[in-house]
Order: C-alpha cells, then structure tokens, then sequence
C-alpha cells in the first residue's frame, strides 16, 4: 500500500479519539520514529509503499493510540530541548513548559558557568530531561539529580548514557531528607504540584498512563514539597545561589507568598508560553 494511502486510512481510524490535526501530527512522528522519514520526503516521493509487515507494526501502534496511550510511551522516545530521551510509564513526558524553565537557567549561568565551576541539584528528577539538558548546555557544571522512585531512576540513568554527560544520580525521598550533603550554586525542582481537584482537567491520556507519583499532591497541603524544597535551599546554597521551581499554574501567587516567608529574595514569576503563571526563581 502507498503510504499516503495508508495515511488517510490512518488518519481516519483515530478521528474518533483525536482531532485532525493531532492524528496527523502522530502520523508523521512515527512515520520519522520508525523509517527515518519527513514530510518533505514523503512529498517527493509520493509513490513509496509500506510493506505488509511495516502496515502490520503501524497498525499494533494504530490500536495502542486509539486506547489513547500516549504516543511518546508507545515509541519509546521523546524530544526535548533538542536532545532525545526515553521515556516509558515510570516518568513523566518532558512538556515544552519545562523547557522554558530549562532555558531560563541556561542563559542566566552561561557566562557565569565560564568564570567558575557550577554545582547544580535537580530534586525529583524523573526522566532527567532538567538535569541532562543542563549538564549539556551549562560548561563547567557538575549536576546532580534525585528521585524517589527507582525505577525512575533507571530510566534518567539511560538517558544521560544516551546524551553523552555524566550526571550523579541519588536515590532519596526529598520529603524525609534533613539534610544535603554538600552546597549548590543552583537547585531546580518541577516537583509535584497538581491537587486532586484539578484532575478533572487533565487529559485522559495523562490521567491513566503517567505516573500519579509524579504529578499530584493533597489538596489540603498543595505546596508541601515547595516548602520542604527551599528550607533545604536555605541549607545549602552557596551565597549568591539560585532556586527554580515549575509550578501549578493557579497557585504563582501562593507559592510567591510561600517563598517570602521563608525568607527568599528577588523573586521572579514568570508565565510561559501560554500566559500562565508557570516558573519561579529567588535567592537567598
């Protein structure tokens, strides 16, 4: 079968699930994820066929989408901040927001990170897209990360193999820790933070394949790992250290708040691309 032929049929199957443009835009991941192929590849060459074992693997993944497994699980692979990472059920998928709040810290410390060596701490590190993509674009960094799930972990551990840097990954549940071992010039966290109030809102896609581990908290105590996070900033943030956090983009005011009272300094909310309240950094 031609595979413009197959991608209408293609398309067509996942309306039910998807809109248009979405379907397409699956078509075309996959068709680069699996044959190394491009839109514009495609276009010159119209009349390329796919195999009836190629139509067969396109298919398995045609059923996995309309059960509306995400297709970064079903591919294996994502991308994010120009790097490629794995990703599977045990982490969250990297989202463009983080890569914002990743260009944020790239360009602060970029001429800082030539006059002096820079000691950077992910907290709740999970696929290891924060940690890695710092340790890639920040010369002269040594970059920790941690997180409490094992299984996590693994997969951060396969992903720094994948891009080439080293990257000290800690087991450690961030909520019973006391103590840092050691001082950083920057601590970055995208912890935890949407209430269980909130899941009405999120995607069924997200809601039953990503790990609830990595997403929710009480909704009686929704900035339990904000406060945890800066009382140990205070620990241990060589002076002039810095502190980022993604957060829930209906609580920038209260973690503000939260943030002053703990004694932070200069701090700065930002919305992302889409105008919402989406990342914070302060200092001590």
């Amino acid at each position: 079968m031609k595979i413009k032929e197959y991608k209408i049929n293609f398309i067509n199957s996942l309306l039910p699930f998807y809109d248009e443009m979405e379907a397409e835009s699956f078509f075309y991941l996959i068709l680069e994820n699996r044959h190394q192929l491009r839109r514009i590849d495609l276009a010159f060459d119209a009349g390329k066929e796919f195999s009836e074992a190629e139509i067969s693997n396109w298919n398995f993944i045609l059923e996995k989408l309309k059960t509306q497994i995400p297709i970064q699980y079903i591919l294996g692979t994502t991308h994010f901040y120009g790097s490629e990472f794995i990703v599977d059920e045990n982490v969250l998928i990297p989202r463009p927001e983080t890569e914002e709040l990743v260009d944020w810290i790239v360009k602060l410390n970029t001429k800082l990170s030539k006059k002096k060596d820079l000691k950077i701490l992910d907290i709740g590190t999970g696929s290891g897209c924060i940690a890695i993509s710092l340790a890639k674009n920040i010369l002269n960094s040594a970059v920790f990360a941690v997180d409490v799930s094992e299984k996590a972990l693994a997969v951060a551990e396969k992903n720094a193999t994948l891009n080439k840097v080293t990257v000290t990954f800690l087991h450690k549940n961030i909520l019973e820790t006391n103590h840092l071992d050691q001082k950083f010039d920057i601590i970055v966290s995208n912890p935890p933070y949407v209430r269980n109030l909130e899941k009405a809102e999120i995607k069924p896609n997200v809601l039953e394949n990503e790990p609830h581990l990595a997403l929710f908290v009480p909704d009686n105590d929704p900035l339990i790992f904000y406060k945890k996070i800066a009382e140990l900033a205070a620990a241990n943030l060589n002076t002039n250290g810095q502190l980022f956090f993604e957060i829930n983009q209906y609580l920038g005011k209260e973690t503000q708040d939260l943030l002053e009272s703990l004694g932070l300094k200069n701090i700065e909310l930002r919305k992302d691309i889409y105008g919402n309240d989406r990342m914070i950094a302060c200092n001590f």
